[in-house]
């Protein structure tokens, strides 16, 4: 089986993650052998929080995970594309759909859309 190439990286390959259904980019994270190995396990995405230096499975705390429908990598080995069904409509710690709710226009970036869940209630 062809595996990303973490070694190329330095350990940490970004992960694009995309609504299975609709192809929208939900959001950006970054994987370790170790968060791959548990995805591939679980069917639940999986990621390396750089922030908290440790594994993260997507939505244990909110309730909003998401479950793997497909993976691919790319040519070079070292970035995963995970389609995944996102489970309560959010995927952005902020609550909203994605992470990318901002839109430049006219100058400025735009909010776009409204938040699915008030972060301050589900992460007390």
């Amino acid at each position: 089986m062809t595996e990303p190439d973490f070694d190329k990286t330095g350990g940490l390959i970004p992960a694009i993650v995309q609504e299975h259904e609709t192809g929208e980019v939900l959001m950006l994270a970054f994987m370790n052998k170790e968060a791959w190995e548990a995805t591939l396990s679980t069917g639940l995405a999986t990621y390396y929080s750089r922030s908290r230096q440790e594994l993260w499975v997507k939505g244990k705390t909110s309730g909003n995970v998401q479950h793997v429908k497909e993976i691919r990598i790319d040519c070079d080995r070292d970035t995963v594309l995970l389609k995944v069904v996102q489970v309560g409509g959010a995927s952005c710690h902020t609550g909203n759909k994605s992470c990318f709710f901002r839109k430049y226009e006219d100058g400025e970036f735009k909010i776009t859309g409204k938040p699915v869940f008030d972060p301050a209630e589900v992460y007390k």
